[in-house]
């Protein structure tokens, strides 16, 4: 049965590779009020960002650009009406299984025995990487949090396959921005 479930969390993921976390605003937020913005700095650190990460990084703005523009707003350097704080989370996963005694495979072992117990108990069936980006909106005038939205996904392991995976991304997380 876990196996099952194993599958089927694993061709939702292949059908949705992206997932929404969560999506809040300001009372008052809406972004057409608003028109320009820009990026706070980012800064990073850690084993978990790969050396890849400033290629990512650069993805995940080009991405955010394409989708404020959008919205009707401009990336600029002079006195933004937004800012945009970008923060990613990158973690080492392991996915398991439970065992069965009414799987053979799983009690082959003790075949033969007269005296054992068998337990259940959870193995390992492989690894993976799960990515987070959260995104603040941030009205510079009154230097308050207006909008945030965060989406995750499991990370292909192929860098040619990122572009798409953030592009993806960030098209269904703003579409929750209005």
């Amino acid at each position: 049965m876990k196996k099952l479930s194993v599958l089927i969390i694993l061709i939702a993921l292949g059908c949705s590779s992206v997932n929404i976390k969560g999506v809040d605003k300001a009372e008052s937020f809406s972004i057409s009020k608003y028109k320009t913005f820009s990026f706070y700095e980012v800064n990073t650190g850690g084993d978990a960002i790969g050396p890849n990460h400033q290629e990512n990084l650069k993805l995940i703005k080009e991405a955010i650009v394409k989708e404020m523009g959008v919205k009707g707003l401009t990336l600029t350097g002079d006195n933004p009406d937004l800012l945009v704080n970008i923060g990613i989370v990158v973690t080492s996963e392991v996915q398991t299984r439970e065992t069965s005694f009414a799987n053979p495979a799983d009690r082959q072992v003790y075949m033969g025995q007269r005296s054992y117990s068998w337990q259940s108990q959870e193995v390992e069936v492989g690894t993976y990487r799960q990515g987070t980006v959260t995104v603040h909106l941030v009205d510079r005038a009154a230097n308050e949090l207006v909008w945030m939205g965060s989406a995750d996904s499991v990370l292909p392991e192929k860098q040619k396959n990122i572009p798409a995976l953030i592009t993806e991304g960030m098209q269904k997380l703003f579409e929750k921005v209005n």
